[in-house]
């Protein structure tokens, strides 16, 4: 194993850091105080249109895709250092290259399962960064972790389709340029295999019987910059049969081959939001003083600073391990791996964000710092893609199979 970053990723890196000291770490203030001046609270702020249009041209785009005929064309080792950095900043720099979530799975999920129609008119205007999109599977009634509750319906009526159901936690379903739903659903309900009852459709949002109800929040934040997370009601939907992605039946597939990526993605942007939790902490450290000395001399603190250091470097040698699994056997053969990543992950970087937190006093949780919103996000990801319990079930049975 050889996670030593190779001349392009190192080029690429040189750019990116560039590309955040020049441009996204100074727009981080300049969105705030543009939110204030929109019309919506979910319209983009103009600054984030200008850093779009400076990442295009300093080919910082598309970085996820390992398909070269529609992204970069790099390997999950060689997009896990950019990843990292663009956590440093996760409201801003993930957009701002086109590789923020859920557009990153949905462009995959269509390059890899949609036919050509589906490509030109969804993940071409994706790819270009005209319009996003939103993965609605998740649903308030039933326990979304076990995909086959999921009680959807996609109905097949003649030449069509009629979708009925309600989702919730549909990130990216309140910004106005989200222009297509992704639905997960059941097409065969009754069927003898249930990871074979769930179906993929593409619903445009301007379709009938589409109502995105309301957004919500996340620990009271609304996560403008990633579109929200919107409560969204599917009644009566009718689209036409075309629509279907890949086959029926074959939904529950598809959503494993989509996440796979997006939870090693996450779990990239997460060190990078550690490492700026452990920045903010040293600078807060060596300036503030308390009872006659710097934080930097309090022990205390000096160990949060020690054990952070290790707890990333550890996470991060994980994370790479199993990008270079995922480039060399496949998803399949890194599952494991992609399950411990997604376990140990985010539980340490909310410790590491939670010190940084502490270290800052009230400033900490206040709106000074990106500190509190920081642990938002890394503490939903104990959830999203599928809660820690889930993956340790699994885990756990992988490691039991063999002595049974």
């Amino acid at each position: 194993m050889d996670f030593s970053y190779d001349a392009r990723t190192e080029e690429l890196r040189a750019r990116l850091l560039a590309f955040m000291d020049e441009h996204v770490y100074p727009a981080e203030a300049v969105a705030e105080e543009q939110r204030t001046a929109l019309a919506s609270p979910w319209d983009e702020p103009p600054v984030v249109a200008e850093l779009k249009a400076e990442a295009k041209r300093q080919g910082l785009w598309n970085l996820f895709l390992p398909d070269a005929g529609y992204g970069a064309g790099l390997t999950n080792l060689q997009y896990a250092p950019l990843a990292e950095i663009t956590g440093r900043s996760p409201q801003l720099a993930p957009t701002a290259l086109n590789c923020a979530a859920p557009d990153t799975g949905n462009m995959e999920l269509l390059a890899q399962f949609g036919d050509e129609d589906q490509r030109k008119q969804w993940l071409e205007p994706l790819l270009a960064g005209d319009i996003r999109s939103a993965f609605a599977m998740t649903e308030p009634e039933v326990a979304s972790s076990d995909a086959t509750n999921i009680e959807t319906r996609i109905r097949r009526d003649g030449d069509a389709y009629v979708v009925d159901g309600r989702k919730w936690y549909i990130s990216g379903a309140m910004n106005p340029d989200c222009k297509v739903f992704i639905v997960m659903g059941k097409t065969d309900p009754d069927g003898a295999d249930p990871r074979r009852q769930q179906s993929m459709i593409l619903v445009p949002r301007d379709t009938p019987g589409v109502e995105v109800r309301r957004a919500m929040r996340v620990y009271g934040y609304e996560d403008h910059y990633h579109g929200g997370h919107a409560e969204v009601v599917f009644d009566g939907v009718r689209v036409p049969a075309a629509n279907i992605v890949g086959e029926e039946g074959g939904g529950f597939a598809i959503a494993q081959a989509r996440l796979g990526p997006g939870r090693i993605h996450h779990c990239m942007r997460l060190i990078g939001m550690a490492e700026r939790a452990v920045e903010l902490t040293c600078r807060r450290a060596v300036s503030r003083t308390a009872f006659g000395k710097t934080l930097a001399r309090q022990g205390v603190v000096q160990n949060w600073i020690a054990d952070a250091r290790v707890t990333i470097e550890q996470l991060r040698l994980l994370v790479l391990k199993t990008a270079w699994l995922m480039d060399t056997v496949g998803n399949k053969g890194a599952h494991t791996e992609i399950q411990a990543i997604k376990i140990a992950t985010p539980r340490a970087v909310v410790d590491i964000i939670d010190k940084a937190v502490q270290a800052h006093g009230a400033g900490g949780v206040s709106q000074d710092t990106p500190l509190a919103e920081l642990w938002a996000a890394a503490r939903t990801l104990r959830l999203a893609d599928g809660p820690d319990e889930v993956h340790q079930r699994s885990l756990a049975r992988r490691e039991l199979k063999r002595y049974l």
